[in-house]
């Protein structure tokens, strides 16, 4: 099958590293850490999984982080080289296992492509996935299948930028006729807006700031009016057509960050008051109840931490490895709760419920909660693979949100 492969080898890493700095576009070239090639599809690791014909693999933040190479190494022991990129996936059931249930040749699915103890059959789960919280899994390096957090990341399984993947049956979801491919693809995304949301759910009259207008930082938007938040919002947003998007998706007010100052607009909106140290940017007493940083560099978080008041959340939603000049004063000066967001688990509602993330995404779109279809942007074929990435990252020119492979 023809897929696109990542793979770290030092040499490679280094190689990439060097031309990168020169210009971005090195690092998805030829000579860089990933490739489009000819491979073996995957096989079935036992009679649980499925094979399934990808119809869609979208490219996410987390991808064109890894491209990037701005990932912690730290996080190398849960992969395993060489693997096919993508774990937002669409896709068609090819081939099941002899023990798989529920499921059929032909069936249109997505799969929650964490590799966590019920994937791999671990006999005794890790106690994070015994609670529902299967992101956080002690497991993601045990067989039968090499390591890896998810499809995409392990060179067993394939990924959604290939032609085929496997799954396991436990993490299938039917797709119901009446939601549309390209909401489908959304899935994912939607996931990993609705586990932050929901784990710091905010009360009708808190005021909450979102950092970054991309994918995920406006399905936070989505996501808290889906399920009935009334709070106010404020979004931080770069261009004007995510602004746009980011009111028709229920934002009380859009901040443009560009040759503006939004320091004295966060005033304002929360009746903090401001001061200027001797040296560096302005301190604020006050704030908003909750931040949802979806970017997570050095100045959003830095910026993030300033602008939470004091006993709130900062929730850093956005990938970040090594942040540089971030003044953490705030965190005790003020007393805040910081947490960070990954992947998404069994999510519990306000009245105590609980369902994972993959269903009540599927749900909210079933009944028409969610409006996102538009959101999807782009579409490329996978040997313009390299066309899509770029597209991902010029979101200024390209006026970009999400960029999908269809297959």
């Amino acid at each position: 099958m023809k897929a696109v492969i990542f793979n770290a080898s030092i040499p490679k890493y280094i190689t990439t590293m060097a031309l990168g700095s020169i210009h971005k576009d090195f690092y998805h070239s030829p000579m860089s850490c990933i490739t489009y090639k000819e491979v073996n599809a995957p096989s079935l690791p036992n009679d649980h999984w499925v094979k399934i014909r990808t119809l869609y693999g979208g490219i996410c933040g987390s991808d064109l982080n890894m491209i990037l190479l701005h990932d912690s190494p730290s996080t190398s022991p849960f992969v395993s080289f060489p693997f096919v990129i993508g774990h937002e996936n669409l896709g068609i059931i090819v081939e099941k296992g002899k023990d798989v249930q529920g499921f059929d040749i032909g069936d249109k699915v997505v799969a929650d492509p964490l590799l966590s103890c019920d994937t791999r059959e671990v006999s005794e789960h890790c106690t994070n996935c015994r609670t529902g919280h299967y992101s956080l899994c002690e497991n993601i390096t045990k067989p039968p299948i090499s390591p890896g957090i998810s499809i995409g990341f392990c060179k067993d399984t394939g990924g959604s930028w290939g032609e085929y993947y496997v799954a396991h049956q436990s993490h299938l979801y039917k797709v119901p006729d009446h939601i549309t491919d390209k909401e489908a693809v959304m899935v994912d995304p939607i996931c990993s807006a609705l586990h932050p949301v929901m784990n710091n759910f905010p009360g009708n009259n808190e005021k909450i700031l979102v950092v970054g207008s991309g994918v995920i930082g406006l399905l936070v938007i989505a996501c808290i009016r889906a399920l009935g938040s009334k709070c106010d919002i404020t979004i931080m947003a770069k261009h004007a057509f995510q602004g746009k998007l980011a009111k028709n998706l229920g934002a009380n007010r859009i901040i443009y960050t560009r040759n503006q100052d939004y320091f004295d607009e966060f005033k304002n909106i929360t009746n903090a008051s401001l001061y200027q140290p001797m040296l560096g940017k302005r301190f604020m007493m006050g704030g908003f109840d909750k931040v949802f940083d979806c970017v997570g560099s050095s100045s959003s978080i830095d910026e993030s931490l300033k602008f939470t008041r004091a006993r709130g959340t900062m929730i850093l939603v956005g990938l970040a490895s090594y942040p540089k000049k971030v003044d953490w004063t705030p965190v005790w000066f003020k007393e805040l709760k910081l947490t960070g967001s990954m992947y998404y688990n069994t999510e519990t509602f306000q009245d105590g419920k609980t369902k994972t993330a993959y269903r009540i995404a599927l749900d909210l779109l079933a009944d028409k909660k969610l409006d996102i279809e538009n959101m999807v942007t782009h579409t490329f074929d996978i040997e313009n693979y390299r066309q899509g990435i770029k597209t991902a990252l010029d979101k200024r020119n390209c006026e970009s949100l999400k960029v999908v492979f269809k297959f």
